[in-house]
């Protein structure tokens, strides 16, 4: 931490570990750099937050906030792991499965899943009580080097704010309203856009699950192998407590 981050520090406690925190950070950059996971779907270093996908709810306060946008404030409480907000997390996740058309075993990104990985870090291993809504979406293969599966689009967002702002280029933006808002890019198909494989916003890091795939490196790594086969999701930030 520089300098300038050490005069302006402060703490606060997040379940009763204290963290330090500095003037402008958010509850959740505050408790990466402690080593407290906070779950997120839609938040990705790098990326401006958007505070969308509400499964980085915390209480501060007694208020419910999201940790990706709430600035860190000095002598704040805040509630990450309780069974309540687990719960509220479990449910969202639950209503994303249900939303898409999320089919693990045959999906490229098994393993390598956010979405995935945090359900089997909320305990989902129940039937759920929301039914499946099945929607009819398009693949788009038109690109020769990528491809998109709207089927397993969870509206995140993160390429969007990618391409806006890594890129430069805006291939990708929300339409519709409501139940029926999608990402769609901007042309007829996405071989009518100026996407690149290179560009961030296609970049593994960047989708959470599978709807972006870049052609020809399907299975890359042997399941087994993948990121979430070998720890929990959030793991590698909870190895800086140790």
């Amino acid at each position: 931490m520089s300098g300038t981050k050490k005069e302006t520090g402060f703490s606060f406690t997040i379940d009763g570990i204290e963290v330090t925190a500095y003037a402008g950070q958010t509850i959740m950059e505050a408790a990466d750099d402690a080593g407290v996971y906070i779950p997120r779907l839609c938040d990705h270093e790098g990326l401006r937050h958007q505070g969308s996908c509400r499964v980085c709810t915390v209480k501060a306060g007694g208020r419910s906030v999201s940790a990706c946008t709430q600035p860190a404030a000095p002598g704040q409480a805040v509630e990450n792991e309780t069974p309540h907000l687990n719960k509220m997390r479990r449910d969202l996740v639950e209503m994303l499965f249900h939303e898409g058309n999320h089919l693990c075993p045959i999906c490229e990104a098994s393993g390598n899943c956010e979405l995935q990985a945090m359900a089997y870090r909320l305990d989902m291993t129940e039937a759920t009580k929301f039914p499946y809504l099945e929607p009819c979406r398009a693949l788009d293969a038109s690109h020769p080097d990528i491809a998109l599966d709207t089927n397993r689009c969870i509206s995140c967002g993160r390429c969007i704010r990618a391409s806006q702002d890594v890129d430069g280029k805006g291939v990708f933006g929300y339409v519709g309203r409501g139940i029926h808002r999608r990402v769609a890019v901007n042309g007829e198909n996405l071989a009518d856009t100026d996407a690149a494989v290179t560009d961030n916003a296609i970049s593994a890091e960047v989708c959470p699950v599978g709807c972006i795939i870049r052609k020809r490196v399907g299975f890359v790594t042997p399941i087994g192998e993948r990121e979430f086969d070998k720890g929990l999701i959030g793991h590698d930030i909870e190895e800086k407590r140790k």
